[in-house]
């Protein structure tokens, strides 16, 4: 082997080494990254953690996901998270199979490849600058297409055909794992947080809510208004017709107040025949006008028995509302106080005749208590 060979099989080996400590060092970001996505506590982190990954580790220009929710199933998991999905427009939904196959050409393999306007852009909604060269990786799970993660680079030799896809599919496989096992837990804290009989929230998870809620309009300086709904003389609606179609004037009065509700409020039952809600970001006028078509609501509606015939009932409604800018001490209220004087409103709906709304306006705590807790701190 002469010096020129010699060198030919330098500049060789030289250059494998290097290949090699580049895709280590790539293997090694993936790893992270996934490590972080296995690591995740919400279904909203684990999608933030794509979206929006280390610049230092991944550069990569545009990222973008869509996901198969025919049910809304997802999307409502995000909202209860408090996830306002209008603030993230590269997190998009498609809500049956064919559009989102139309949009994948029914392809379970990494598609790589030039940006098409036409074909592409709604995978890629960016108002700025548009990618000069793609990669579409669909995520899979037992073979059914759930989603599709879409990368986009401002250089046109990024993602061309022939590159390799090796790590990137590794990892949308992982990915697809991670969302799936998300999902599932998010369904399984829901079953132990929904009320069997009238499909709405229990009171466990309202309790959660009201701390979290109370903490954001605290630290946000909005309000929020609680309000307790109890269906007034149910005991004689179940001693005049039983209990069965007491239980379905329970799952109409959770519907008829469900309908009155923001998608963004919380509804729970609270126990028996008494309901609360959660108006997060409302004052008391708004609360009171949403109180009174709930009132009226059930107050029109007719109930029917097993043989036809028709009753009402009514329900009364307590309300208070925290507002944390009326004074230093309203930074103290906690749920307990919250929840006390919504019932106490609610007590004197029904000491004053019911089928009515009461409110204690916007609470702050007493005097003497508010110079009590003081010292104590």
């Amino acid at each position: 082997m002469n010096d020129e060979q010699r060198n030919v099989l330098r500049y060789k080996l030289d250059d494998m080494l290097e290949q090699a400590r580049c895709n280590e060092r790539k293997l090694r970001r993936f790893r992270a990254l996934e490590l972080t996505l296995i690591g995740t506590d919400s279904l909203f982190e684990l999608i933030a953690a794509v979206l929006f990954p280390e610049r230092s580790g991944f550069n990569w220009d545009l990222v973008t996901l869509l996901l198969l929710d025919p049910e809304y199933e997802v999307q409502r998991i995000l909202t209860e998270e408090g996830v306002n999905l209008a603030d993230y427009p590269s997190l998009m939904f498609a809500t049956d199979k064919d559009s989102l196959d139309s949009l994948r050409q029914i392809s379970l393999f990494p598609l790589l490849g030039p940006y098409r306007r036409k074909k592409h852009n709604v995978l890629f909604p960016c108002k700025k600058k548009a990618p000069a060269s793609i990669m579409l990786l669909p995520l899979v799970r037992r073979g059914r297409l759930i989603g599709t993660l879409n990368i986009g680079s401002f250089s046109a030799e990024r993602f061309m055909k022939g590159v390799r896809t090796d790590f990137f599919e590794h990892f949308a496989a992982v990915f697809a794992v991670c969302l799936e096992n998300a999902t599932n837990l998010e369904r399984l804290k829901r079953l132990g947080l929904t009320d069997t009989l009238t499909a709405i929230n229990n009171r466990r998870f309202f309790d959660q809510r009201l701390k979290e809620e109370i903490e954001t309009a605290k630290r946000s300086d909005t309000l929020l208004t609680c309000l307790l709904l109890d269906v007034d003389f149910f005991k004689r609606v179940n001693d005049s017709y039983g209990h069965q179609v007491g239980d379905h004037v329970l799952m109409e009065v959770a519907a008829l107040i469900r309908a009155q509700l923001r998608g963004s409020d919380v509804l729970s039952r609270y126990g028996g025949e008494e309901f609360a809600a959660l108006l997060s970001k409302t004052g008391e006028a708004e609360a009171l006008e949403v109180a009174e078509r709930v009132r009226a609501s059930i107050e029109n509606h007719r109930f029917e028995t097993s043989d036809g015939s028709c009753f009402q009932v009514t329900i009364s409604i307590g309300l208070a509302t925290f507002n944390s800018r009326l004074d230093e001490h309203s930074m103290l209220i906690g749920d307990e106080y919250l929840v006390g004087e919504t019932d106490r409103a609610m007590y004197s709906a029904k000491e004053g005749g019911r089928n009515q709304v009461v409110s204690v306006g916007e609470i702050r705590l007493p005097v003497k208590q508010s110079a009590e807790v003081l010292e104590e701190a």
